[in-house]
Formats: structure tokens, sequence, C-alpha cells
């Protein structure tokens, strides 16, 4: 394993230590294979944090195995250095005796990460053993490991709940691991109870007693996780710990890429390489990909609608200038703005999600407020073009050709359709599916069947005008989806294709759920056929 000396990372003068390996891997669902730790390793280096807490190894195989693989050169570090994270030795024994100290040795990580107990009734309750042993359980750990050419953090576990407690002994914590050798004393809301401000008072009050580096590490159970690593910052902490996406038990940890885009553009910490910030956005979808967890689109500074605009006031704000409505240029961070277009859109929205898609709709203000009306309409008629810009681009083309002499590439329109479905003997059940289009100004029919009656139209229709439109092999439904509307009178399809490069979404309503995805459909190959025929 090749990584940076233990006692230099790039940025020591703070620490962004990522901990996603670890804690983020005690979050319900998650369950990393060794080969994704190493891959999750990469893409954290890569985004240029300080510290990687690879996992507990002695304790779990898996970890133990990360650890190794790494040493064995699997894994190369250009920015961070590998931590190890594990306990002190037991109550009533010798730290160089303790397989588990053992363990953190044999890891050959170059940075160990040390939690102890720091509340005087975990120490009673849990550890059952009196704060002096537990003072000298950190002490020997701690010498021992700086002994042996580690570098030590102390992760002071229930820090805060412990200093309401018995200050003194959450104090005694930290100054037997300061006087024993360890780097950084790393204050945990481990049950995330702390609110802020309280929170703040507390890390300024042990700063100014101790005068030791200080380090957080706050769980999100009152939803400020993020908040409170922040306000430690601004009273004096110089390591903040997070998780990637804010995964991890509960209800997680503070999210590694709000911290970081709060820290850079809010307090102006250089917290990240130069030139590594606008690789936010790639990291936590690479991230919430390994771990096979779904996006958060509103998940601050990365998500997907974290600078979206739906109101029309707002999109008017954006309209006049970006940054009246966005906190700071989505480009920094590696997002982007994206403004939706429903019944509450008026003029700006329109022009503004016109541009994005290429139309200036400015240029013909009567196609914009055609437009305009038949998104209103169609919306309380139960389509939803917010999430199907396919659909909307369609729309937006129509109106800017209206009375203007044009070609069309897909020129065809259903005109009926049957669904049959059939449940057979054997327990299965096919659905067929007969479409007619006039297609110019000849007719086509075509039969097909399917798994359901959304893809025996598709089978159906892409049968129909495969001689007219020979690409349509490389067009493929990936998924449906539909909703009944108005207590059942209505429903809609939302139907997203994709051709292997490209992904796009469309949309149909109507009283029927059939004749909702026959309308969807017919947008999805107008809307390719469109794109091929401009050379997209």
């Amino acid at each position: 394993m090749r990584t940076q000396p233990a006692g230099a990372p790039l940025l020591d003068s703070f620490h962004i230590y990522d901990t996603t390996l670890r804690d983020g891997a005690q979050q319900e669902g998650i369950s990393y294979s060794v080969t994704e730790k190493l891959a999750v390793a990469r893409l954290l280096d890569s985004l240029g944090v300080g510290f990687i807490e690879g996992g507990w190894p002695g304790a779990l195989p898996r970890d133990t195995e990360f650890f190794r693989r790494a040493a064995a050169g699997e894994l190369t570090l250009r920015h961070a250095a590998l931590a190890a994270f594990g306990s002190t030795r037991k109550a009533g024994t010798r730290a160089d005796r303790d397989p588990q100290v053992r363990a953190l040795l044999d890891s050959e990580a170059p940075v160990v990460t040390l939690v102890a107990k720091a509340d005087r009734r975990h120490i009673e309750r849990a550890l059952r053993t009196d704060p002096a042993e537990n003072r000298a359980m950190i002490a020997d750990t701690v010498r021992l490991l700086v002994a042996e050419g580690r570098r030590v953090f102390l992760d002071a576990e229930h820090f805060f709940d412990g200093y309401q407690h018995d200050p003194d002994t959450a104090l005694g914590v930290l100054d037997a691991a300061a006087e024993a050798g360890a780097d950084v004393l790393v204050l945990c809301d481990t049950n995330g109870g702390n609110l802020p401000l309280r929170l703040a008072e507390t890390v300024e009050t042990v700063r100014a007693r101790t005068g030791l580096r200080l380090g957080i590490h706050c769980q999100d159970d009152t939803g400020c996780a993020v908040a409170n690593t922040v306000a430690a910052v601004a009273a004096g902490v110089t390591h903040v710990q997070c998780t990637a996406n804010g995964y991890g038990e509960r209800a997680g940890n503070a999210d590694l890429f709000a911290v970081i885009g709060n820290l850079v553009t809010k307090l102006d910490l250089p917290v990240l390489p130069e030139g590594r910030l606008g690789a936010l956005v790639g990291a936590a979808e690479a991230i919430a990909a390994l771990a096979d967890i779904a996006d958060d689109p509103h998940q601050p500074y990365v998500g997907a609608s974290a600078f979206t605009h739906k109101a029309g006031l707002h999109a008017s704000g954006v309209k006049a200038d970006p940054e009246l409505y966005n906190h700071i240029d989505p480009l920094v961070v590696g997002n982007g703005m994206r403004v939706l277009v429903t019944e509450m859109a008026g003029r700006a929205s329109l022009e503004l999600k016109g541009a994005e898609l290429g139309l200036d709709l400015r240029a013909d203000p009567d196609a914009l407020t055609r437009s305009i009306a038949r998104v209103k309409e169609l919306e309380a008629a139960g389509w939803s073009f917010e999430a199907a810009d396919a659909s909307l681009e369609l729309l937006l083309r129509a109106e800017l050709a209206v009375g203007t002499p044009r070609e069309r590439p897909a020129d065809f329109r259903p005109v009926w359709h049957r669904v049959v479905s059939e449940h057979r003997a054997d327990g299965t059940v096919v659905s067929e599916a007969t479409v007619g289009l006039r297609v110019g100004t000849e007719r086509a029919e075509a039969t097909a069947s399917g798994e359901g009656p959304v893809r025996a139209l598709e089978a159906a229709l892409r049968r129909a005008l495969a001689p007219q439109l020979p690409w349509l092999d490389t067009w493929t439904l990936s998924s449906y989806q539909i909703r009944v509307l108005d207590e059942g009178s209505r429903a809609r399809v939302l139907a997203v294709s994709h051709d292997g490069e490209r992904e796009w979404t469309t949309v149909g309503a109507n009283a029927s759920v059939i004749e909702a995805a026959v309308l969807a459909l017919a947008d999805a190959v107008a809307f390719q056929a469109t794109r091929l025929a401009r050379g997209g």
C-alpha cells in the first residue's frame, strides 16, 4: 500500500476525515464487499479527503481483509492517509498483549483511531470499570501505538452527554490520550442528541480549558449533524469526521459533501486540494451506486434537485440573475441548475426551460403564450411535464412550428389499439396488443405480445414502425410508472427510454391506462426520431 506518510497528509492544518467504510457501513441495507470498499476508498482519495477510515481490523474479517489487500498494493493513495479503527486494551490487561490492539498494528495503517468511553455512566455500566482504569487503558494503548510509529486519533465516545453529566471524567479522557501522544481528540455526539448552540458552547469551553487539538463527530438523530459539525468548526475544531451521503447507523452521520460544501463556500476554508470541489456530485453518485442506495435528489449541494426551480416566481428571479435564487453557482460543486415546468409555470419558467432544451421561445412570443396555455391545459388533465422533458420538448417544438412548413422525421399517429390479456392454464399471464397507425399517408398495423399490456404495446408499436424507422432496435423502454389520479378516474404513465447513450422520459394521461401508455410510448419514439433527425 502506497500512501501519504503518517504525519504529513496534504492538508494537515485542517482534517477532512471520512468514515464511510466503517461508520457509514453501519447503515441498514449497506454491505460492502472488500472490492467495493477498495473502490470507495479510491473515490474518496480522488476527491481529496485527508483521511480514510477503512474499518475495524481484528473485529470484522472483511475489514481485516481490506487492510491486508491495501497493504499488498491494491490501494494506492495520492491524497489520503489510511486509518484503522479500533478500541483500547481491555480492563486489567496489557496493551502489548491485547489481540485487538495487535490487529491494529498488523493492519499496517499509518493512522489508528481509538474509540474510548468519555461518559462515566458508560465506563461504569458498559465497561464495568472505573474512570482511573479507563484513563490507564487509553494511555497504555496510545503510548504503545505511538511507540510503534502510528499517528493516533482518539474518538471520545459519548463526549457531549458525558461532559454534561460529569465534566471531570470526560476531560480526564482527553488529558490521558493527549499526554500519551494522541494527535487529535475527537468529541463525539454519539447519540446525536445535541443542538448546534449548546454543542458549540461545549466545544469552546473544552478548547479553552485544554488547549488541545479537537475534532468533531456528529450523528444525525436530531437532523443537525451537518449544522453541529459546522458550528464546532466555528468554535475551533480542525478535524471533522463525516460519511459520504450521510450514511450511518440510525439517522446517519454528518454528510461529507454538505460539510465540505459549507466549509469551502461559506467559511472559505480550502479543505480539499485545488480544483477538486467540482468533483462532489460525481463522488456522491458513484459512492451511492457502490452502496446500492438510491441517490437523494434533495441532498444539499449534490442532489439532482439541489438547484432546481419550480415556482414561477423563482424562475423569474433566476431569469433576471441566477444568483437571486441560487446560494452558490451550481457548477462550483459539479452540479447544474434546472427549471421544472408545471401548471405553476409562467413565461420566465418556460423561456428558461426552452433555453435548457435548446429552444429560443423569446423569439416567438405567440408560441410562448400558446405553450403556456397548452401546458396548463394538459397538466390540469393529468399530464406532468416536471419529470418528462422529452414530452415537453415535443410540445414546445410543435408550438414553435405552428404555421411553418416543416418536415417531420416521424410522421405517425396512433389511430386505434386493442389489448387482450390471457390467463393460461399454467398460471402465466400473457398480453397481446394490436395497434393501428397512420404513417404519413398510409396505414400500418401490427400485433405483438409481451409481459403485461404496456410491454405488449411497446412491441406492437415497434413492429408497426420498423419499416420506416430502422433505428428502433436501439430504442429500449427501460421502465415505466403508472399512477392513478383523481380517485381512479384518470391515469398517468411515465415511460423511461434509452438508446445505450442517452435516457429520456415521456408522459401520457387519460381515463384509460392503455391510452395513457400509448401516448407516452408514441412520444418516446417521436422524441428519438426528432433528436436523430436533428443530428443529436
